[in-house]
């Protein structure tokens, strides 16, 4: 049967590229997609499979019932875009300016509607259970689309769920799974710092807000390097520094974004309570005042270990020992971790970089693309981990 699966989903592939540069040339930021869910929407009923809509807020859901009873599996795909204007001349470069799809979510969708299609065509009297497809608005923009459509239940009845992520930093043929520590939590940070401008010539009758922003930042810097046990993994970044308007003119206002990634609970809640304690004790001697707003975002990914492993015996029976990476935990961040703190499941990653050096880029970046017969191996793995749990 598997064989089957995987034949008619290669018969599909021009397909599958064809949905790809669609949505490709189509993107969507997160929280205002409107015409892809639609598209999908369309895709899965015309494939005679249910589908729900709308569900917590953008998302799309669908549903492919079998005949027996058994397990319910679960399969995510993402399909919101990013704010990047594409700098790469291909045929289907997005037509929407500023948007972009460079980080893979419209590739992620274009392979579950092709696993979809393929087991929308099975005889479902020999389905063992059900299979819930989810396509996730909001990926890349916290709080994120999955909080929400969990909340809305599209994780109600479900045993198992899986999600992949196609990868320029994995060669093509390629993939990444481990156990544990996937992907890590992610915070942001803005700090308001009011002080008391003035004329850059009487600074003593001032409160300089670039100033004690300033130090401010050097202390940010030294939480993980003096704070943090070295055992444990942790970022602090800032990447806006906003202050004073003329050469000659003390500011009054700064402002300063960063953002924190961790693995360890503990980590997190320590490194949120080093920044108040800096930003509060510098603003007091200095006789400024601020404000915080601190954002926690999403959880880390972490794979648990018996489905973990026995992903990795499916994957074993279709590809070669060697097609796996040694893909070491990365602090980019996912709201797949979400799911996995409701279901045990896994999210592992696909090569998407191939010969072309036009797959090289990395994700998030104005060039960013991939090799498209990653399509093929994340639809393989899917309908794999299907035969394993509900056909077999």
């Amino acid at each position: 049967m598997i064989k089957e699966l995987h034949r008619s989903l290669m018969e599909n592939f021009e397909q599958l590229v064809s949905w790809r540069r669609y949505l490709h040339r189509h993107p969507e930021l997160s929280f205002q997609e409107e015409n892809t869910p639609k598209f999908i929407a369309e895709k899965l009923s015309s494939f005679g499979i249910e589908v729900k809509t709308g569900i917590g807020g953008n998302g799309v859901v669908g549903m492919i019932k079998g005949g027996k009873e058994g397990r319910t599996i679960a399969f995510r795909a993402d399909f919101d875009a990013l704010p990047i204007h594409e700098e790469n001349d291909s045929p289907y470069r997005s037509s929407v300016k500023g948007v972009m799809h460079a980080c893979g979510h419209d590739g992620h969708t274009a392979a579950l509607l092709g696993v979809a299609k393929v087991l929308s065509e099975i005889d479902r009297s020999r389905l063992k259970g059900n299979i819930v497809f989810i396509f996730q608005h909001a990926e890349e923009k916290p709080p994120g689309g999955a909080k929400f459509m969990i909340e809305d239940g599209c994780l109600d009845d479900v045993d198992l769920v899986f999600g992949a992520h196609v990868s320029t930093d994995i060669p093509y043929g390629k993939i990444g799974l481990r156990e544990g520590p996937v992907m890590a939590a992610v915070d942001a940070f803005t700090i308001q710092i009011k002080g008391k401008g003035g004329h850059g010539a009487r600074p003593h009758e001032t409160v300089d807000a670039l100033v004690i922003g300033s130090q401010i930042v050097n202390y940010l810097q030294q939480i993980v390097s003096r704070r943090v046990n070295p055992i444990d993994s942790a970022v602090v970044t800032v990447g806006v520094f906003q202050a004073g308007t003329a050469f000659n003119v003390i500011a009054e206002n700064a402002r300063i974004e960063g953002t924190v990634r961790t693995f360890n609970p503990n980590v997190r809640k320590q490194i949120e309570e080093e920044i108040r304690a800096i930003v509060q004790g510098l603003c007091q001697a200095s006789h400024a005042s601020y404000e915080i707003d601190y954002l926690n975002g999403y959880p880390p990914v972490i794979n648990p270990r018996n489905e973990t492993e026995q992903l990795r015996a499916i994957i074993s029976e279709t590809y070669a020992s060697d097609c796996f990476y040694n893909y070491q935990p990365s602090m980019g961040a996912e709201d797949f971790a979400y799911y996995l703190k409701h279901k045990p499941g896994v999210y592992f990653h696909v090569g998407a970089r191939g010969d072309d050096p036009k797959t090289h880029y990395p994700h998030h970046h104005p060039r960013f693309d991939f090799d498209e017969r990653a399509l093929l191996v994340s639809g393989k793995i899917f309908l794999s981990i299907v035969n394993h749990y509900l056909l077999q």
